[in-house]
């Protein structure tokens, strides 16, 4: 799976990924490959990523949107701490 995080002014991480944990308003979520399309809202929390080689990358973020769709996970957040 491939995904981007973008605030306003630059994207933050880009890379191919095992999964991703997100702060959704209703209670944090994961997504794994193959996952249904979704578009959910998120709040101020830590996005945890684990990456191709099992290495975890952790962003704080200050809310946002993540879509995902067809293996791709767009998360445009509001700030990246």
């Amino acid at each position: 799976m491939k995904i981007e995080i973008i605030t306003p002014d630059r994207k933050v991480y880009e890379g191919e990924i095992k999964s991703v944990r997100v702060p959704g308003k209703k209670g944090s979520f994961q997504v794994l490959k193959d996952h249904a399309p979704i578009i959910s809202t998120l709040e101020s929390g830590t996005v945890y990523i684990v990456e191709q080689d099992n290495k975890e990358v952790q962003f704080d973020i200050d809310g946002g949107v993540i879509e995902v769709r067809s293996n791709k996970i767009i998360l445009l957040a509001e700030a990246v701490k």
